[in-house]
């Protein structure tokens, strides 16, 4: 079958629509340009090779019918073996140059979409790492999994499949209708008819399948996000007995997706019989029309045979055309949901020329004011707090009365709305970022472990830690022995977050990490909420020697462990409303002093 100068409109027409997403990946192209170019070369040679052979039958089926038709000069039967073998030969020929180069462009094209997929995914978890705590706020889990892993999918079949095969079909398009019109223009023209019809039906299902591909990626991330959660809280589904509502809620949003899926295979269904149809009639042209020439002696039966064969030849490739479409929408689909990530600019950057962070440092608040940014909740007012080298400060006060966001602003995770935080005088900002977080060491209420060896999880802030300096940093966080009793020690493997260990084993655990990280500065955010009394009187007993001169940021609810710092805040819905030593607060009526009877009321 099909096409001539009208090939490249064809193209053009089955790319139609918005493709400038997939416009990005032209810098990964340049990048492995070599193998692009060598799989061009190989697809165009392999298909020069496969243009050749019906030439070959032709010319065999000529002098076959000469033979059997008894024209003078035709020969002996023991000439037509001969010829015919070696016919034979020059195909067999042929088809493995064909075979050997449609194998090394595989091993070009393929492998190159492959590698790009890689720097993809790299490139996409990279920037994950580099986007601040807002952005992860405002996402799902599920969501960024399925972006980095299914759309990423998506976009390496455009990579590999739908280039390989696009560039297959132009090569050997242009290259068969060459020929079909060298052999005779008007049996080529009758062929190419069916064309514009082909042409219609591409152009508008290629859109369809954008719009549906789309619509068929949200909901396949939003499914991923009901798996995530239902797996991360199976233990709270399963202590309320709810799995009957979240299979059910899994169900409705499966049920989602398959009608979405279903309404995209109801279109490829469509599509791939209307392309067969229309290549079966271009093969009825060949043959009628080239039968009707063959009566008046322009072309011979074997140039019909050579017709047929050239239609059976770019069944596949334009059949895949509709194949290809697909996928190329489906990536520009995923692509620009990918590109929506990539696009999304971090708020808290590192400066253009940062200073280094000081050795002994000290923190100073003046006038710091922060809302967050999604809930609009006002967590911190006009705060004025330092905390010098060395020092032992605390921050206590209700729940939600801000004292989390002093550590998060400290770090960097989030920036004030107006004031100044400094650093030994010098604005944060100013500050390298990458160092001012290596010089903290922050130990969350919000307990995250890794699935590893006990031994790693407190190797996590210092990769550089013998296994000496481990197990000290797991006696000063009053761990060691009951790691000892677990049946590999320090080389038991921890479930999923932790999950084969006690909430009180977990958090000593993360103290154990974060006192083994060589830092300035020390932030224990309520990390003591699930030790026992006795474990956690032991701990504050050695404290001073823990901290071994390090400053220590302290905030908590127990107010009765903050007798052994040197100073305190006292912090209600965002604003500092007491301050001072804990024998001045305890001794002076205040919101200290009334959380502090109230706290020792109900011991």
């Amino acid at each position: 079958m099909t096409q001539s100068r009208e090939s490249l409109p064809l193209l053009r027409k089955t790319l139609k629509g918005p493709v400038r997403e997939l416009f990005t990946l032209n810098r990964f192209f340049w990048k492995y340009k070599s193998k692009l170019m060598l799989g061009i070369a190989f697809v165009v040679l392999s298909n020069i090779f496969r243009a050749l052979q019906p030439q070959v039958i032709r010319k065999a089926l000529d002098e076959v019918l000469l033979y059997l038709n008894k024209v003078p000069g035709s020969g002996t039967p023991e000439a037509l073996g001969q010829s015919l073998m070696k016919f034979g030969l020059i195909l067999f020929a042929f088809a493995a140059l064909m075979g050997l180069f449609m194998f090394m462009m595989r091993q070009t094209i393929v492998v190159m979409s492959r590698l790009i997929e890689r720097d993809i995914r790299e490139e996409v978890f990279a920037h994950y790492l580099r986007l601040d705590a807002a952005f992860y706020k405002r996402n799902k889990t599920g969501d960024l999994m399925s972006r980095i892993v299914e759309d990423v999918n998506k976009v390496r079949m455009y990579l590999g499949p739908a280039m390989l095969y696009g560039i297959n079909l132009i090569s050997l398009v242009i290259i068969v209708i060459f020929t079909m019109f060298q052999v005779n223009s008007k049996l080529a023209f009758y062929t190419l008819l069916p064309l514009p019809a082909l042409s219609y039906i591409i152009y508008v299902v290629s859109n369809q399948i954008n719009i549906k591909s789309e619509i068929i990626q949200r909901q396949l991330a939003a499914l991923t996000t009901k798996s995530q959660e239902s797996f991360s809280g199976i233990r709270i589904i399963k202590s309320y007995a709810l799995e009957n509502f979240w299979s059910n809620d899994f169900a409705r949003a499966s049920e989602d997706y398959k009608s979405h899926t279903l309404a995209l295979a109801r279109i490829d269904a469509f599509f791939f019989p209307s392309m067969l149809m229309l290549i079966g009639l271009s093969t009825l042209i060949s043959i009628y029309m080239g039968g009707i020439h063959a009566m008046d002696g322009s072309v011979t039966p074997g140039n019909i045979a050579e017709f047929v064969i050239y239609v059976t030849m770019l069944t596949w490739p334009i059949s895949a055309i509709g194949w290809v479409a697909s996928i190329i929408q489906q990536a520009e689909a995923s692509q620009k949901r990918v590109n929506d990530f990539l696009h999304t600019q971090a708020s808290i950057v590192e400066a253009p020329e940062c200073l280094p962070m000081p050795e002994r440092p000290s923190f100073e608040f003046r006038a710091v004011t922060f809302r967050y940014p999604d809930s609009g909740i006002l967590a911190a007012h006009d705060i004025h707090l330092s905390i010098a080298p060395g020092q032992k400060v605390g921050i206590v006060g209700r729940t939600a009365s801000g004292k989390t966001t002093v550590a998060d602003l400290l770090l960097r995770i989030y920036e004030p709305d107006s004031g100044t935080l400094l650093v030994n005088g010098v604005d944060i900002r100013q500050i390298s970022l990458t160092q001012l977080r290596e010089s903290v060491s922050y130990i969350p209420q919000d307990v995250f472990l890794f699935s590893d060896t006990i031994s790693e999880n407190i190797r996590f802030g210092n990769a550089r830690l013998t296994q000496n300096e481990i197990v000290a940093a797991a006696k000063d966080a009053c761990i060691h022995d009951e790691i000892s009793g677990f049946a590999e020690a320090y080389e038991s493997v921890l479930g999923e977050r932790g999950v084969n260990a006690s909430g009180g084993q977990k958090q000593r655990i993360s103290l154990a990490r974060g006192l083994a990280k060589s830092s300035a500065l020390l932030i224990m955010d309520d990390c003591l909420s699930a030790v026992d009394a006795q474990t956690e009187l032991a701990f504050l007993d050695q404290l001073n020697s823990t901290l071994k001169g390090r400053s220590l940021l302290f905030i908590t609810q127990r107010l009765r462990q903050t007798r052994y710092l040197d100073y305190l805040y006292v912090f209600e819905q965002g604003h500092i409303v007491q301050e001072g030593s804990f024998q001045e607060l305890v001794s002076h009526p205040g919101l200290f002093k009334t959380l502090y009877d109230l706290e020792n009321q109900n011991i």
